[in-house]
């Protein structure tokens, strides 16, 4: 029996958080906050810290870690996740590019 393709329910509109109905400056947070979060949990798995370690070197609660390691984005602040950084020996950059102009037909 052949196998049944399903058709295409919904087409994006290039970027998943614009299709759930973020304003772009919204998407924008998540993002950087995801890429910071992503950042810091590669290094803290590079450096194989336990989450008492953690505790002790971001001066942080035990549950703050853990929302932390479970990636719950929406629990801590872009300010927090910069001070994890910090504290990790990290440096976070944020690149601001202008905005593309419009090219009117004359």
């Amino acid at each position: 029996m052949a196998k049944r393709i399903s058709a295409v329910t919904h087409v994006t509109r290039g970027d998943v958080l614009d299709d759930l109905g973020f304003t772009r400056s919204e998407a924008t947070a998540l993002k950087f906050k995801a890429d910071l979060l992503d950042a810091i949990r590669a290094e803290i798995e590079r450096r194989s810290y336990t989450q008492r370690q953690l505790a002790n070197i971001l001066d942080e609660h035990q549950p703050a870690v853990s929302n932390l390691m479970r990636g719950r984005i929406n629990q801590v602040s872009i300010e927090k996740l910069l001070r994890y950084s910090d504290r990790l020996g990290m440096r976070a950059r944020l690149k601001v590019l202008p905005a593309v102009r419009a090219v009117t037909a004359a």
